[in-house]
């Protein structure tokens, strides 16, 4: 991969503070202006290879997947944070938690955990505001932390603990992203302590998990929540997971699990406020359905136009907005040699909003995800990843928004001033600020 065009250096430093802020412009104008490959120079001989090209990304999640591992990204930046758990091994390691843990999201398990999350649901809509402007950012943050802590510990006398847990989980993400996008600076981040600064809190934040799992043990209570069944998962010796590395897997499905879901809800929700007719659609949908009823899943499979909402929201605004993986062994595609070691990240976001393979890609068209479509875009669409690592809660993430869309728009007209969102790209793609009047129906 010699040959392909490369952003110098100096172009990074000259533009550090906007990629700082928000890199996706950055990348926007260096992917239309040299193609869906280029190379990015970050050190001494050290270069990035970023991509938009549905060809390659297809090869690196699922053809070649084995060539292929999760980066020093995330296997040593992010998981000195959050710990090795499923989202930061590779190889073996990676697999046999995978085989843990997967059990646990399957949807037979979750049909036991709809209860839990719909009543988690509709306590959180209860908070809202009506007939007043609010931030939903934060509000879905709040619900998606709820409805991962409850699912987990089917605990309602946490709150304290899970906020400061919430807590520092956003001060250490913020604190990466800083480490990789000033990898020039990383010396002085060192040297100052704000690095072991952040460790430390991470110390802190298993301290919290730690104490909650021990309290669960000693109270000998069986409970059909995620937390039991991670204590119940065994590995072929039939020993369990020790205790770090059940804290690990626990801290990064609350790390993971709400922030994702709340990005796509709240960019969701806006997208409702602003098309008017969609969200018409929705309220009929849901007004034919009794979402009290016993039959949590039957009510969630009837409710086909809020998914499709939800599913062009992900196309629009991807939670997962890069993705990477590094070369363990030479590769080969379309005639080009891929080192080892290679580091490729994947624009999820660019893909997405492609238009050589998106109509009018910038519009928010729920119709484009009905069953007749959706077909043709399973090589361009990747809101949960790709392959053997695609994400393992998809389907518990699913559930919990079209059911909090489903609650929302039932109760109330959304409303907005706003005409875009500003985009924040940490780990995942947040949204700065989305007000939205909450007018009751």
């Amino acid at each position: 991969m010699n040959d392909l065009p490369t952003i110098s250096q100096y172009q990074v430093f000259k533009n550090r503070k906007r990629i700082l802020k928000n890199p996706l412009p950055f990348h926007h104008e260096n992917f239309e202006k040299y193609g869906d490959i280029f190379k990015v120079k970050i050190g001494f001989n050290k270069a990035l290879v970023f991509t938009r090209s549905p060809n390659l990304i297809k090869h690196v999640l699922q053809k070649q997947h084995k060539k292929y591992h999760k980066s020093p990204l995330q296997t040593v930046d992010l998981a000195k944070y959050i710990g090795h758990g499923i989202l930061t091994s590779n190889g073996e390691d990676w697999r046999t938690h995978r085989r843990m843990v997967q059990p646990a999201f399957h949807k037979k398990k979750l049909l036991g955990l709809l209860h839990i999350m719909n009543d988690t649901i509709q306590k959180e809509v209860s908070r809202i505001k009506p007939n007043e402007v609010q931030n939903i950012f934060p509000l879905m943050g709040d619900l998606a932390f709820q409805v991962v802590a409850n699912s987990l510990f089917s605990r309602s006398d946490i709150q304290e603990d899970m906020s400061r847990l919430q807590a520092i989980t956003e001060a250490n993400q913020k604190m990466l992203i800083r480490e990789m996008r000033q990898s020039y600076f990383k010396w002085w981040f060192k040297l100052s302590g704000m690095i072991q600064k952040h460790l430390d809190l991470s110390e802190k934040g298993r301290y919290l998990l730690n104490k909650i799992i021990e309290e669960r043990i000693q109270s000998k209570v069986d409970k059909d929540d995620l937390l039991a069944m991670l204590l119940k998962a065994r590995y072929e010796d039939n020993t369990p997971m020790p205790r770090r590395q059940l804290i690990d897997e626990v801290l990064i499905l609350f790390t993971a699990g709400h922030e994702t879901t709340a990005n796509a809800l709240s960019f969701t929700l806006f997208l409702l406020a602003k098309n008017q007719n969609a969200q018409q659609k929705v309220f009929e949908e849901v007004s034919r359905l009794d979402l009290e009823s016993d039959d949590i899943m039957q009510q969630i499979s009837q409710l086909n136009y809020t998914k499709q909402c939800l599913e062009e929201g992900m196309r629009l605004y991807p939670p997962a907005y890069i993705i990477d993986r590094i070369a363990i062994e030479d590769d080969e595609f379309e005639g080009q040699i891929i080192p080892k070691n290679t580091m490729i990240l994947m624009s999820v976001y660019e893909l997405h909003r492609y238009a050589d393979f998106w109509e009018s890609p910038d519009t928010f068209s729920p119709e484009r995800f009905n069953i007749e479509n959706k077909k043709d875009f399973q090589e361009y669409y990747y809101p949960f990843g790709a392959g053997p690592r695609m994400c393992v809660g998809n389907n518990f993430a699913m559930y919990e928004m079209v059911l909090t869309v489903a609650e929302i728009v039932k109760k109330y007209n959304l409303q907005t001033v706003l005409n875009e969102v500003e985009i924040n790209p940490l780990i995942s793609l947040k949204p700065r600020a989305v007000p939205i009047n909450f007018l009751e129906r």
